[in-house]
């Protein structure tokens, strides 16, 4: 099984308009509601990939009601902890340029924790815990780094979306997989790169500080996959990107997705990418079809080290 965490979900109310203008009424021209969250969106990924998964988290109140509604409809498997309070609204706007609009969160009682982590009781060695999204500000700040210690008592493998220092507390742990852009990595290790040889070396040294697996995306250039024994490049596919939330999440259902069936990583690095560019060719999270429709383009080279 695999577990996806969103502690802080949220209703998503999208809005489009031509132009907006700070101060006057603005008409829209189009609005959607969707239940947002980063390991939300990894689920949906895996239904798409049929690959067996759980969805955890925490929903409160009518906002809460309707995420867990919305996400059963579209076949999701949803064991989230209700908590008394209502979980947030996002609002991202869509005009001139995106805005977003995001709320803090609810807040979670320490009774709430421990009946969420009565969902992580049976955890076993074939399974995988997906963490992603912001902790609600009531969580404490270990929240994440106490489920990664109950993965790792458990034998099971994790993975954590998060970057900063944060993500240099996990590395020791050996996460399966990292997802950093290159921009993020190079914050990560307060450098600059002039070249692909520079990224490259970078995520070696991740590899190297405990993670199993480096995947790299690099937007229009492209993604790379680190692993210790090979350097795996792949170009961006062709096509129009409508909307970039959620592309990163989705890459990370494709290759945790894939790798649980094959254990194959650059089998997962391919579903990674196509599922990253699906969604960001799509207004949503991607469909299966178009899933489909992207994997031929993907073309994966070796990278001589």
């Amino acid at each position: 099984m695999i577990y996806t965490i969103t502690v802080n979900p949220s209703i998503d109310y999208v809005v489009q308009l031509p132009h907006m203008t700070l101060g006057s009424v603005n008409r829209l021209a189009h609005t959607a509601k969707l239940p947002g969250g980063k390991g939300i969106n990894v689920s949906q990924i895996l239904n798409d990939l049929d690959q067996p998964n759980r969805a955890l988290g925490f929903i409160g109140g009518f906002t809460g009601t309707f995420i867990s509604e919305a996400l059963k409809a579209k076949g999701l498997d949803c064991h989230f902890t209700k908590i008394a309070d209502d979980t947030r609204i996002n609002v991202k706007i869509h005009a001139d340029e995106e805005t977003e609009l995001n709320g803090a969160g609810p807040d979670i009682t320490s009774l709430e924790i421990d009946q969420f982590y009565q969902e992580l009781a049976h955890l076993t060695a074939d399974d995988v815990v997906v963490m992603s999204g912001s902790l609600a500000p009531s969580l404490p700040d270990t929240f994440y780094y106490d489920i990664i210690q109950k993965a790792k008592a458990a034998g099971a493998n994790f993975v954590i979306d998060t970057t900063g220092e944060a993500l240099k507390k996990t590395l020791p742990s050996n996460p399966l997989v990292v997802k950093p852009n290159n921009h993020e990595l190079a914050d990560y290790y307060h450098t600059t790169f002039n070249s692909q040889a520079d990224i490259i070396a970078a995520g070696q040294r991740m590899l190297a500080e405990g993670a199993q697996h480096v995947l790299i995306s690099m937007a229009g250039d492209g993604g790379l996959l680190i692993t210790p024994e090979q350097v795996y490049f792949s170009p961006a596919p062709k096509g129009h990107v409508i909307n970039s939330v959620g592309a990163g999440d989705s890459m990370i259902g494709g290759f945790v997705g894939t790798f649980a069936k094959t254990h194959d990583a650059v089998e997962g690095f391919r579903y990674g990418l196509a599922c990253g560019s699906a969604t960001a060719f799509s207004e949503d999270i991607a469909t299966r079809a178009k899933i489909d429709e992207i994997l031929p383009l993907i073309k994966i080279e070796t990278v001589t080290k």
